[in-house]
């Protein structure tokens, strides 16, 4: 798969998972919003309260992506998806998922969560956070997703702290840096071809009879 290093096509990757976590943990009942990549040092990113994007076809919601966790492992990615995909649902359907201004997730946050398979643990003031297991890598290997290859550098650590449209936490920080991914690219060393694995496995590529190898 051709590398993701060009914003234009991280925000159309971006677009197309939202189309895909819409339709197979949300029925396609989610609008679609506008998808932006911004800076957000400390956090993961938002979704708005408010539709405060204008288009022809009416006014949407805007759903970011930090721009310094762009290129974080490929699960952590959809856990920041589908954590903001939470509360949009829980907006247009009337649960009052956060309570505190905002930044504490309640129970019924975590319940709607766990519903779309996500991990929920108690993080302190702001309730019930969530982290990506190996539901996500797996699905993430069925749709031949990778990471995306370009994020910005400022120096924070990101963590998820609240949901009403401000910063939006919910992952796990290791070591001051970011998850290792859970999942392994091997590479044919003649014709390129590749396959993910969430295991060390041994792979031949039929085409050129070589073991591929881990990059």
């Amino acid at each position: 798969m051709k590398q993701t290093t060009k914003m234009s096509r991280a925000v159309g990757m971006l677009e197309k998972i939202y189309f895909h976590l819409n339709e197979d943990f949300f029925e396609s009942a989610l609008p679609i919003p506008i998808i932006t990549v911004q800076s957000k040092p400390g956090t993961y990113g938002h979704c708005t309260v408010a539709k405060v994007w204008q288009r022809p076809d009416g006014n949407t919601y805007e759903l970011n992506i930090a721009a310094e966790v762009l290129n974080y492992p490929i699960e952590e990615t959809l856990d920041t998806m589908i954590h903001e995909m939470v509360h949009l649902y829980c907006r247009e359907n009337g649960i009052k998922e956060t309570s505190r201004g905002g930044k504490y997730h309640n129970g019924k946050f975590k319940a709607e969560a766990e519903k779309r398979g996500l991990i929920c643990y108690q993080c302190g003031q702001y309730g019930w956070n969530t982290k990506a297991g190996d539901n996500l890598v797996e699905y993430a290997l069925s749709k031949d997703w990778n990471e995306i290859r370009i994020g910005r550098n400022t120096g924070y650590q990101p963590i998820r702290t609240g949901g009403m449209g401000t910063s939006q936490n919910g992952a796990i920080v290791i070591d001051g840096g970011k998850r290792p991914s859970s999942t392994r690219k091997l590479q044919c060393p003649c014709c390129g071809n590749s396959v993910r694995a969430t295991k060390t496995v041994r792979i031949m590529c039929m085409d050129c009879m070589q073991q591929m190898i881990e990059v």
